[in-house]
């Protein structure tokens, strides 16, 4: 683990993102999965919102994902478990980097088939707190046939942006600067679920 730890530290430090994959072990990733697809056949999950506060509005020509937001205080214990491992990323990057970071939020999200997030920055007015954006993708699996990747626009010296395609690959990790990177999810052809989260400067 402190092998990984160090290599996000790095990837944040000098290029403002990381990947990393297998991130979790088999077991645990389809752990999350199941969990997931439990809470989904329950009824938990919500159409996901843009914005914060009377600004929140659904807009699905945005944004068609739908998402569970985890409850700090009352974890299941596969929650816990990762949120324990979000904390040790949040120890290495104030440790290596500086961040003062201090609290960590984050949801299950769910991409039906044809889904899809607009380009947009995770850090805006509304939520300057956020700080790195975490990802854990627990999809069972994932072909370049599926599409759906993550594309971040990575802003280049001469003023250009460098488009780079992540699929979510099960137990991959995307880990990246909130304020930097815009970022989409290209329609998918195939469900899609992951955790996303947020490490704070507030708690």
């Amino acid at each position: 683990m402190e092998e990984l730890l160090d290599r996000i530290a790095e990837g944040i430090y000098s290029q403002s993102y990381v990947v990393i994959d297998n991130f979790v072990d088999e077991i645990f990733r389809k752990a999350l999965f199941d969990e997931q697809t439990d809470l989904l056949e329950k009824g938990k999950f919500r159409k996901a919102a843009i914005g914060i506060g009377e600004q929140k509005q659904i807009r699905p020509e945005i944004r068609s994902d739908e998402v569970l937001w985890m409850d700090a205080d009352n974890l299941s214990l596969l929650q816990s478990e990762y949120w324990n491992r979000v904390e040790q990323i949040k120890q290495m990057l104030n440790r290596r980097c500086y961040l003062g970071l201090k609290s960590y939020e984050g949801h299950f999200a769910r991409y039906p088939i044809g889904s899809f997030y607009k380009r947009h920055l995770d850090q805006f007015h509304q939520v300057p707190y956020r700080e790195v954006t975490v990802i854990l993708y627990v999809n069972d699996t994932w072909s370049e046939e599926d599409e759906g990747a993550l594309r971040m626009y990575i802003h280049q010296e001469d003023g250009t942006e460098r488009i780079e395609d992540y699929l979510p690959l099960p137990g991959r990790l995307v880990v990246f600067l909130s304020g930097e990177i815009p970022h989409e999810v290209l329609p998918t052809k195939k469900e899609r679920n992951s955790i996303t989260g947020w490490l704070k400067t507030i708690d």
